[in-house]
Order: structure tokens, then sequence, then C-alpha cells
């Protein structure tokens, strides 16, 4: 595998310096997040005969100019009067890693595991103090022989995956054209709208009772972590539409979280009364707020998918459980989401010790259909070739993501990458109901 060296480490600031004074407070959805960190890599091919180091210099400084747009990611964290992160918007800067790889974009992609893809991400925890902690990371990785590697990361406490990839949309834009086609839109999370609360309601307990088993019972400080690999799997369109038909699926995700589901609990073997393992889905909920894509901070949002069914064959678990998968998607409507918000609004305790919401007991499976990823063009004609995004640590019974596919694959398609402990992943990529769909497996256990 080739080996990546790291030139040095650097802090980049933004053009134009913030305004003295400015705070940016941070909502529920975020501070729940607090304990979770995100990592992404996008993967370019590169012009021919480009000298090593030239494009890391290109895009240091059209990064320092899309910082202006962006305080928050350059902002420190400190606490308020009741005892809530908020960023302290002071033009600390972000950090900035710059490093090589031998071989090329194509080589390393052909050999990767997660292992080494995680080299390509610079990430560092939380100091003692806080107020000299940056929340983001940058990671630019030439390859000697072609290509270009850009990694980011961030605490996921601060913003979403969606937030990371309009980040790197806009600096993509910016380097390319010298402007930012879809600025960050910063503000509150709405509030109720009047009159939209039918008469009569009742508060969606599920979710409410979903995050209070979490924060009720979050895991130690210091997680023990086994050793994890990831799988990437692509699906083409025909694949997905093949999975459509057969769980009854009306859109990609049902039907590729029920496969993966039903999957990972054979793979699992579990036993547990309904044959499968316990699952909680994640979604990006800015449609169901209402809320521009454009906006700025989290508004990813879990809860529990609940099925009742005794052990059965395959295929009659694939639909039974697309309709699980249904139905709770359906029941995290507008009045549902803002039922959670003012819950944790008034119980916010969980500041103290805060929960880990990928963990636990259950297999977590993220929506990030929506992620533009394969829009953030740097140079005229060269869009990432892979994107990788990771929800870290990753503890309890794994984590499935699944992801579009890039330009041009056909508008069902999709990418899938899967977390679980390395044995576990092994048997994954053997299983013969997800080998029935014959996906491309483009990362896995060497």
């Amino acid at each position: 595998m080739a080996q990546v060296s790291f030139i040095c480490k650097r802090t980049v600031v933004s053009t134009k310096p913030v305004q003295p004074g400015k705070y940016s407070s941070l909502s529920v959805l975020d501070r729940v997040m607090e304990r979770n960190h995100l990592l992404v890599v996008l993967y370019y091919r590169s012009k021919r005969g480009r000298e090593v180091g030239g494009i890391t210099k290109k895009l240091r400084e059209s990064l320092s100019e899309t910082l202006t747009s962006f305080p928050v990611a350059t902002g420190r964290l400190l606490k308020d009067p009741k005892e809530h992160w908020m960023i302290k918007c002071n033009d600390a800067g972000v950090r900035m890693v710059e490093a090589r790889a031998k071989g090329s974009v194509e080589e390393w992609l052909r050999n990767v595991d997660r292992e080494q893809e995680l080299k390509l991400v610079h990430w560092e925890e939380m100091f003692h103090k806080p107020y000299y902690w940056s929340t983001f990371y940058v990671q630019l990785t030439e390859f000697e022989e072609g290509g270009l590697a850009i990694g980011l990361s961030c605490t996921h406490l601060v913003v979403d995956p969606t937030c990371v990839t309009m980040f790197i949309k806009a600096w993509a834009d910016t380097t390319l054209g010298g402007k930012m086609v879809s600025p960050p839109l910063f503000h509150p999370l709405p509030p109720r709208r009047p009159g939209n609360m039918t008469i009569g309601h009742k508060p969606y307990t599920p979710l409410i009772n979903h995050y209070k088993s979490f924060i009720e019972n979050p895991p130690p400080l210091a997680v023990a972590l086994q050793r994890h690999s990831t799988a990437t799997l692509t699906f083409t369109d025909q694949m997905v539409k093949s999975c459509m038909d057969m769980v009854k699926a009306l859109t990609p995700f049902e039907a590729l979280a029920a496969l993966f589901w039903v999957c990972i609990s054979n793979v699992k073997a579990k036993k547990n009364g309904s044959g499968l393992t316990n699952m909680s889905i994640c979604s990006d909920m800015r449609k169901v707020l209402g809320l521009d894509k454009g906006f700025f901070g989290n508004c990813m949002v879990y809860n529990k998918v609940h099925m009742e069914l005794g052990v059965q064959e395959n295929d009659h678990q694939l639909i039974k459980a697309a309709m699980a998968i249904k139905e709770v998607v359906g029941e995290m409507d507008n009045e549902g989401i803002m039922d959670l918000i003012e819950w944790l609004e008034h119980n916010d305790n969980y500041q103290y010790s805060p929960p880990l919401m990928n963990g636990r007991d259950d297999l977590i499976c993220i929506n990030l259909e929506g992620v533009e990823s394969y829009m953030a063009m740097f140079e005229d004609g060269y869009k990432p070739i892979r994107a990788s995004y990771y929800i870290e640590p990753t503890v309890g019974e794994g984590q499935v993501i699944i992801l579009p596919s890039p330009a041009g694959e056909g508008v069902l398609s999709r990418v899938v990458m899967v977390t679980l402990l390395e044995d576990e992943v092994v048997k994954l990529c053997k299983d013969a109901l997800l080998m029935h769909f014959s996906p491309t497996i483009l990362m896995g256990v060497k």
C-alpha cells in the first residue's frame, strides 16, 4: 500500500477578519451530538504533468477566502452562562495538514482499506482547554503519480454531514470560479409555526423516548473501541430497482436499509425474537422543518425502527423490514421533530454527560442520499471520483451509510459504506442474499 508522508501542519485563517464580539449559539440538535465527529474524504484525478505541491498552494489560498463566509468554522468553543456550548467567532482559523502519497490515486483506490483511508483525514480529540482546540481540520494529500485526496474532519457538535459537504462545495466553487454559488445560512432552528399542531395533539413519544434512553444511559466517557473494518459497495441503478421491487419499497433508502438490516442480522446471527438486530435510522430533517438546504447546523435526527416479527425467511423479512422503515420515516413529520426539539430544550441536563448517538446496542443506518459531494469541482472537468463518509466513533452494532453515486451512474444508483467488526465485514461480503444483487465491492477487508 502507498505510503503517506506528512509535510506540515499550519493554521489557515480567513482573508477578512471577523467582526469583534461575534458569537454563535448552538442548537439542541447540535449539543446532543457533542461526542461524535465527522470524517470525509474526496478523491480526485489531476492534470497530467503538474508539479506536486502546486494544487495544495492554490487550495490553501482559496480556503482562506472561503473561510470568510464560515466564521463558525474558524471560531473556538466557549460555555455560555447556562453552561451550554457556543462559538466565539474570533477567526482563530482551521488546521491544515499537507501530505504526499506514493503512486497514483487510481492505484490507491484499488488497494485502500479503512485503516489506510483514515490516514487521509486528520483529526484531533478535544483538548482539556477547548478554547485552544480547532473544531475543523483539512488534509490535502497529493499523489506523486497523479491525483489528490481532500480530507475534512470536524466535531459533530457544530455541523452535520450536509454542512461538511456544503463547506467543501463552497470551497470548490471559490477555487474554480472565484465566487461562492450557495452561501451558508446561519440562524436558529425554527420555532413551531402557529397553527402547526393538530387539535388534541400528543407529543411523538417514541422519538422522545429514543433520545431519552440515550441521554439517561450514556456510555462511559472513555469508550472501549473494538477493531472495526469498513466495506464500500456500489449498487447500479438496475440493482437498486431490483431490490426495491423485491422488498416493495418506494425509495432506494428504504430498500437498501432493509437489505443491509437483514443481511447484517444474518451475519450477527441474532435470534432475539424478531430475528433482526436492533436498528435505528438517522435522516436529515431540513426539508421536514421547512429549512433551506443552505442551513448551516445540525439537522440529523435518530429514531428507533420497531418491528415485531418471528424468525422467517429472508424475503419475507425484507418486506417487513422495509415496511417498518417506511413507517418510522413517515412518523418523523414536522410536528414530531418539533416535539423532540422542544423536549430537548426543556430537558438539557444531558450537557453534563452527553450521549453517544451512534452508540449502545443499535445498528445505525444513516441516510446521506442528499449530500452533493460529487458537485465539488475544484478544477474544470475534474469532479470527485469517490467520496467516503464516517461518523465516529463506531460502537454498538455497527453503522450503515447510504450515499449517492457519482453523476452519470443512474438516478437510483447508490454507494453504501458499512462499518462492522472485522470478521463481520468478511462474512457480510460473502452473504448470499447481499451477493444476489451483485454489488461491486470498492473497499473491504484485504
